[in-house]
């Protein structure tokens, strides 16, 4: 473990030159006091670690040293390899460029670890895509990568409904969601989400923009996409769930907030064990279709439109069924002689 601490300190010195003990023990994990004694023990095994003093000091490494990969274990080196996700990468335009990190990465690994990509290759396959979704890339895609890389100012037309719209922005970053690429943009100080496959045309010029490098894109798209939700599920409805409807509402809640909002507001079960909540819901047209789902496991209390309708469901369901055998009936399958021997 400490071991592995050790590398760790010496990579993050090595990408970002000088940090202070502080920054150290937060990135590792530790305390101050175990920046302190790491540092020593990299001193006493010949690792060139110097510690500048002043506000402004820290501990950086002399003479441009730098380590090599010798300190990778086999599920570092196949997790490497892994993570490439050469689908999304290939759509960016960046296929030749992990293609060439890649080699890179496998030329300064040991013999021992060389079938680190062939081992990781042959057992996962990571397919990104959602199902039924056209599997070829935007066409403006690799177009705006190379913008978000090189921080180009971009004029783009996209469509909105039945028009085009043109705009003028800052491309902080690109996001694949279930298939489905937007784009993460700085309009006017406000940050703006547009879904790439609805840009019509792009042109970037060799004006760049000043990036906020304190931007968290992954924090800002949770962020965004748990608003997004949030925005659709306007209404409210109150269910009785039975303890299997109660376990089922996880894979038909339209937001996982939802289920979690609706199974810590459910009152204590009935003798039955069935539970009554408040379940968010985009409007009551939705609700209908997403709790048929969970058929004789759920009974709508309120609003009072929405249990009529799951009431004349009911009855016709019944009565397609009226004239069927119940499971496990003995006259199953006889009628009138029909069938018998």
């Amino acid at each position: 473990m400490r071991a592995s601490r050790l590398i760790s300190l010496v990579l993050l010195l090595q990408s970002r030159e000088t940090m202070t003990a502080a920054e150290l023990a937060r990135e590792l994990e530790v305390s101050e006091r175990t920046v302190y004694r790491d540092v020593l023990a990299l001193s006493a095994a010949g690792v060139p670690v110097y510690a500048d003093r002043g506000r402004a000091g820290g501990y950086r490494l002399l003479g441009g040293y730098r380590t090599r990969l010798t300190g990778l274990t086999r599920d570092e080196a196949e997790a490497l390899f892994l993570s490439g996700l050469p689908g999304p990468a290939g759509e960016m335009g960046l296929a030749d460029a992990v293609a060439a990190a890649e080699l890179k990465v496998l030329a300064a690994l040991p013999p021992s670890l060389r079938d680190a990509p062939a081992r990781a290759g042959q057992r996962f396959h990571l397919d990104v895509p959602g199902w039924f979704r056209e599997s070829a890339p935007p066409p403006w895609l690799a177009e705006l990568a190379r913008a978000v890389w090189r921080d180009r100012v971009v004029e783009l037309r996209y469509r909105r409904g039945d028009r085009e719209v043109g705009r003028r922005v800052e491309p902080y970053g690109l996001v694949l969601k279930s298939g489905v690429w937007y784009l993460v943009a700085r309009v006017r100080d406000a940050m703006r989400t547009y879904r790439v496959d609805r840009v019509v045309a792009v042109q970037a010029g060799e004006e760049t923009f000043a990036r906020d490098e304190g931007f968290d894109l992954g924090g800002h798209w949770r962020e965004q996409a748990e608003a997004f939700l949030r925005g659709m599920l306007r209404d409210e409805i109150t269910v009785r769930l039975s303890p299997a409807g109660l376990r089922a509402l996880r894979w038909v809640a339209e937001a996982p907030f939802a289920y979690e909002e609706a199974t810590a507001a459910a009152g204590e079960p009935d003798g039955q064990g069935w539970r009554v909540t408040r379940l968010p819901v985009e409007s009551v047209e939705v609700a209908y279709d997403v709790l048929l789902g969970l058929g004789p496991e759920v009974e709508v209390l309120d609003p009072p439109e929405l249990r009529a309708r799951f009431a004349a469901a009911a009855r016709r369901s019944a009565a397609l069924y009226a004239d069927a055998p119940a499971a496990g009936d003995p006259e199953a399958g006889a009628s009138d002689g029909v069938g018998q021997r």
